[in-house]
């Protein structure tokens, strides 16, 4: 279903004020809380929507007792309305900030783990470049509605983002199988991934899938490996505290890992097996609902986080060879440390 209105200069105005109106009550499920967002009374809420779905010739809302619920007509009209008042506030936007310094207030969220290591070091770098921007950083592995929350960028890790959602990769997700030198010192290296069976594996417990699935796309066509270890958890940080001591092998992203494989606290496993391969991979994304404000300061941020990251992303390069020798790894061995070779990745 498309919706094409004209927008004239007799009741323009009046047209994108009706949009604005459609797209708070949309997203406050009530006609109350709408009217509260935009401090106006209910009636002139009512009003609107009314005018706009006669305009239409369409019912958007079916009204209930408690909660405002979208028709289909009004799922599918309530995208258009978004793509409308996002195009008029990324013009206003850039038309105001062309001769001003970038200022105002920017909410982001990102997951725990991955936000305090690499969204927390870019937001510092981006309020020293600009300094009459504000940040305010959330950080949560819970899944935030952005129309709810008032997200104006979204930090997030998977392949399924909300159709709703703009959304730009800022770096492919790569999953390495790791363990620490004095692990593989005393129960061995696989040579193999079905010899992981054979091994002390750390696995993750908060996953859809049950703990222990493991899935490799150069085995078995990308069906799990359902592999055994003693230790469970349900944080990725303490699973990699345990393989740096020596517990077991982990397979965890290349954004937590990074740094223990350029020490020698970690060494790579099956380098080849990373996961990218694979048509639609998890990546890491950038997103945003269409028809927020600041899109302009939003995208600002996500230039300066994608510089900041880089391509390939930082802590994808070492400064030497890719250690996947236990000698070369140790971190009691001189050899291979940080020669200043140029930026190479890991794999």
């Amino acid at each position: 279903m498309q919706f094409k209105f004209a927008i004239n200069a007799k009741y323009k105005a009046a047209m994108l004020k009706d949009l604005e109106v459609f797209v708070a009550a949309a997203e406050a499920g009530n006609f109350s809380l709408a009217a509260r967002a935009l401090d106006v009374a209910v009636s002139s809420i009512t009003r609107r929507i009314e005018g706009l779905e006669e305009e239409l010739g369409c019912t958007l809302f079916l009204r209930g007792s408690r909660k405002l619920v979208l028709t289909d007509a009004g799922q599918h009209f309530l995208g258009t309305a978004r793509n409308v008042l996002a195009e008029l506030s990324d013009a206003r936007d850039e038309l105001s900030s062309r001769d001003r310094e970038p200022h105002g207030l920017l909410t982001i969220t990102a997951p725990a783990s991955f936000g305090r290591r690499h969204i927390a070091p870019a937001v510092r770098t981006f309020l020293e470049e600009y300094s009459r921007m504000q940040v305010d950083l959330h950080l949560s592995d819970r899944v935030t509605d952005l129309s709810v929350k008032r997200i104006d960028l979204a930090i997030r890790i998977g392949r399924d983002l909300s159709g709703d959602l703009i959304a730009t990769q800022i770096a492919p997700l790569r999953r390495l199988v790791c363990a620490a030198p004095s692990y593989l010192a005393r129960a061995g290296r696989p040579e193999t991934l079905k010899q992981l069976l054979e091994h002390e594996c750390l696995t993750v417990s908060s996953r859809p899938t049950p703990p222990g699935w493991w899935t490799f796309p150069g085995l078995n066509r990308g069906a799990p490996l359902q592999v055994n270890g003693r230790f469970q958890c349900d944080d990725t940080e303490t699973l990699l505290d345990a393989a740096v001591a020596g517990l077991g092998v982990v397979h965890l992203a290349s954004w937590l890992v990074g740094d223990h494989l350029r020490d020698g606290r970690l060494v790579q496993l099956f380098p080849s097996e990373d996961g990218t391969a694979v048509k639609g991979a998890p990546a890491i994304y950038a997103a945003r609902l269409p028809g927020r404000s600041h899109a302009a300061r939003a995208r600002l941020f996500l230039d300066h986080v994608r510089a900041h990251i880089g391509a390939p992303p930082y802590w994808d390069r070492m400064a030497g060879d890719i250690r996947t020798d236990v000698r070369q790894a140790h971190p009691d061995s001189p050899t291979q440390a940080r020669q200043g070779k140029p930026l190479t990745r890991l794999a």
